[in-house]
């Protein structure tokens, strides 16, 4: 599928990459990982999707990533939850149904709890890939090590080799204390919403244990966890792609 060029949104200054598709509700609204794009594999898959169902799409890239503009290092949970906010405001109409991957799970649950405090209760479902919420104070932080703790503390950031990409991740100071305001997995998780959560055992970012905590956490909504033995963690084999849209398409059946 060959990308058609996106929109632009200014939020707070920071042109937010946009690419959306008009179609039935509930829509189908994807939120992408740490360093991460909008034209990933899963994301792709998921307009191709939409596409041949007619159904609402939308996707965005999170400022210092892919299209949007602004650093990279300049990110935090708080900027980027306020720039999917912005995006959904803005282009959604109707019941929705959020996938959030890796840190989008977290945005996602964010997005749920801000939403429903301004009195906008159209999330009608969520699909979660291997979920990293609070991954800056449950998965970072526990395992710094002394050279990485210097850094923060004289270098504002760290450096860490990344699997997925030449360049290495970059966690900085900011993006750590600010997680700490963001925190979800403190106490039980109401979404008023089904959830289906995707989650690979051979996932060396975010392990199995950390998603079922988050699973436990949500006792009063209808849950549903899909443990992939072979799994990693982009879940983007034919068969994991095909899980999720599988996942998405009963979440928007349900919806509607």
């Amino acid at each position: 599928m060959t990308a058609t060029a996106p929109e632009f949104l200014d939020v707070e200054g920071t042109d937010i990459a946009v690419r959306r598709a008009p179609g039935a509700a509930p829509g189908v609204v994807w939120l992408g990982g740490y360093k991460s794009d909008m034209l990933g594999t899963k994301a792709e898959a998921l307009a191709e999707w939409t596409a041949k169902e007619d159904r609402a799409f939308l996707r965005h890239d999170y400022s210092g990533h892919g299209e949007s503009g602004g650093a990279f290092a300049n990110g935090t949970i708080s900027k980027w939850l306020g720039q999917s906010l912005a995006v959904f405001r803005r282009f959604t109409k109707g019941k929705q149904i959020l996938v959030g991957s890796s840190m989008g799970a977290w945005i996602a649950l964010r997005m749920i709890q801000e939403l429903r405090k301004a009195g906008d209760d159209r999330i009608a479902g969520l699909v979660l890939l291997a979920p990293a919420p609070d991954f800056t104070a449950e998965l970072v932080e526990p395992v710094l090590t002394e050279a990485q703790k210097r850094d923060l503390q004289e270098k504002g950031f760290f450096e860490k080799p990344s699997d997925y990409s030449a360049e290495p991740y970059i966690y900085t100071r900011a993006l750590i204390e600010d997680g700490r305001n963001n925190l979800v997995m403190t106490g039980p998780i109401d979404t008023h919403c089904p959830v289906h959560i995707l989650q690979g055992l051979a996932d060396a970012d975010v392990p199995s244990s950390h998603t079922l905590k988050l699973a436990a956490l949500m006792p009063a909504d209808d849950v549903t966890l899909s443990l992939i033995p072979d799994g990693d963690h982009r879940l983007s084999r034919p068969q994991d792609l095909d899980m999720l849209l599988r996942a998405v398409g009963d979440m928007v059946r349900r919806a509607g």
